[in-house]
């Protein structure tokens, strides 16, 4: 056994606590996922793909409206290296859409369709696509960029057009209460290409002749998703082919349930969160599974879905099975054919996996990663080995060290807190046109994730919190300077620092420490409304609170660690 976490990774303590059906280092082809998808729909064209509302498409059907909506965005001049961007909640079109240009290699930008045009402006400024495929609610939204940034077209998407014919029509009676539901899944669209002209005939044609491009290699970036830092500058990470496919293989190898065929995986991830892309969307082309599309997470949807067609493997954030486990015990729903739940995004409270493997029998794992990974790095396994309170040990062919953060050549002693470093498969090469915080990210060839953890002598990882001030809600990601500089913008604020409290579930709420201008008054409602009109619902503030000055360096740079410890010390005291 090593002395020190330095020479950690030549012997690899971990590897002991790998079950029978993880192999210690695994074989990753040189596949792209276009070749992923080749091979899986030879194989399963018949297979049920996906399933919506209800409705089902096989791997074959799926592949006709993929191999359309290529010929498509091929007419509208989407060519090799071109970022398409797609804003589309979890809907079979967001599945069509994501593998179309993937065929033409393009690059897929994903981003949430629940945010606003000051949210997305830098990104679409930074990544450059000219069409974009989204939820023909945010028509509107994306009206606005046309004006300031390189978007030209908007394919939009009527996710109602994938349901049951019944439920489409049942939509359409005029009744208050079906009338709300269909004006949450649907709106109006000006200026748009409606998805159904896209992938007709008129457009680009059939595409059955369509093959993808020679020069796209598995090290060719396939997708982009954005994460801020603690500035709250959008950086783009370039995740490649042969990123995704690794953390697939990966998690394929330590969920036992994945390697035995006929899966069924509920999303109630959006794909636009690498977790949901990589352990919906990719593995269910590694793996040929069906996959339940969930619009949103919502509760009726996934009691609905688990008493219907049961699902086998869900992936989710901690939030989600708390209220799975709590919901399905109120209504009597029957857990047992869920065979196992994989947790990230935030720390896993042990009450939360007694209960849901006492509900399905089966096992509920964590595992942990950031986007830049793509995103699993640390799981735990799944076995009676897991260890509740820790995120678990490195997954196969991946190296982690634990450093000092001012030295990142120094290796902590183990049982010591420090930086966690990465290397493997799944991390990403770096930022899309951003070589400066590319270069800052990573140290001597390892990914550091700003992130503090301990390592034990065995190799169990905990996470013991973040370097970066990040607030993790509900398994999202909320940069305080974002929010901050939205805020600061009212007339009433003279200062601000936003910071996470704690929530027992082990996330946190967004919550806002505010000074005000002299004569102005503390007024909540009125400034969640004015910061609603800029950030997504998931990153105003729950609570604002008031202070008379906050804590700063000798610099005059806001602490929020030390804000946050003052709110905390606030709310003790009553």
């Amino acid at each position: 056994m090593p002395t020190s976490t330095s020479h950690v990774n030549e012997e690899k303590p971990w590897l002991q606590y790998y079950p029978e059906w993880t192999a210690h280092s695994l074989e990753y082809g040189n596949a792209t996922l276009n070749q992923l998808y080749d091979d899986n729909l030879s194989a399963n064209a018949a297979k049920i793909a996906t399933r919506f509302f209800g409705r089902t498409q096989t791997f074959g059907e799926l592949d006709r409206e993929v191999r359309r909506a290529a010929a498509g965005l091929k007419a509208f001049g989407v060519r090799p290296g071109d970022r398409v961007a797609i804003m589309l909640p979890n809907c079979p079109q967001h599945v069509a859409a994501y593998f179309a240009v993937l065929k033409l290699g393009g690059v897929v930008v994903e981003h949430n369709p629940l945010y606003t045009a000051h949210e997305l402006k830098p990104q679409f400024e930074d990544h450059g696509a000219r069409i974009a495929i989204a939820w023909d609610k945010t028509a509107g939204t994306l009206e606005q960029l046309r004006r300031e940034t390189p978007l030209e077209t908007v394919v939009s998407v009527n996710m109602t057009k994938a349901m049951p014919r019944t439920q489409q029509l049942a939509l359409r009676i005029p009744l208050p209460k079906l009338r709300e539901a269909r004006a949450s899944l649907t709106g109006p669209s000006k200026n748009t290409v409606p998805w159904e002209a896209l992938t007709s005939s008129a457009i680009g044609g059939f595409g059955g002749d369509l093959e993808p491009p020679a020069e796209i290699t598995p090290d060719s970036p396939a997708v982009i998703l954005y994460t801020s830092g603690t500035t709250g500058t959008p950086k783009g990470a370039a995740l490649t082919h042969a990123n995704l496919i690794a953390n697939s293989v990966q998690g394929r190898a330590w969920v036992k349930e994945l390697q035995e065929g006929n899966q069924r995986m509920l999303a109630t991830l959006p794909f636009f969160h690498a977790y949901g892309l990589t352990f919906s969307l990719t593995l269910t082309i590694l793996i040929g599974s069906e996959l339940i599309l969930l619009p949103a997470p919502k509760m009726d949807l996934i009691m609905q879905a688990v008493k219907k067609t049961p699902p086998t493997f869900v992936p989710g954030v901690p939030t989600v099975f708390e209220r799975i486990v709590t919901t399905a015990r109120e209504q009597h729903v029957d857990m047992s054919k869920v065979k196992i739940g994989f947790s990230g995004a935030s720390s896993l409270p042990a009450s939360v996996i007694e209960e849901w493997e006492q509900a399905t029998g089966g096992y509920l794992v964590e595992g942990y990663g950031l986007t830049e990974t793509s995103p699993i790095i640390i799981g735990n396994p799944e076995s009676a080995d897991r260890r509740p309170g820790y995120i678990g040990i490195p997954f196969p062919d991946t190296q982690i060290r634990i450093v000092n953060p001012d030295n990142p050549d120094e290796d902590m002693p183990f049982g010591e807190a420090g930086e966690i470093l990465a290397k493997g498969p799944q991390v990403f090469h770096g930022y899309l046109n951003n070589p400066e915080a590319t270069e800052k990210v990573f140290h001597d060839g390892w990914f550091r994730t700003g992130d503090m953890g301990i390592m034990e002598e065995d190799g169990f990882v905990k996470l013991v919190s973040r370097i970066k001030e990040l607030i993790i809600t509900g398994g999202f990601n909320v940069y305080p300077a974002e929010v901050e500089d939205v805020i600061r913008t009212h007339k009433d604020v003279a200062d601000i620092a936003v910071v996470g409290r704690p929530r027992s579930d082990g996330s946190e709420d967004v919550v806002a420490c505010v000074v005000l201008n002299e004569g102005a008054a503390l007024d909540p409602d009125g400034l969640k409304a004015f910061a609603r009109e800029n950030l997504t619902r998931y990153k105003v503030p729950r609570t604002f609170y008031h202070f008379d000055e906050l804590a700063k360096d000798p610099m005059g740079k806001i602490r929020r660690r030390q804000v946050r410890e003052d709110l905390l010390a606030k709310l003790a005291e009553g």
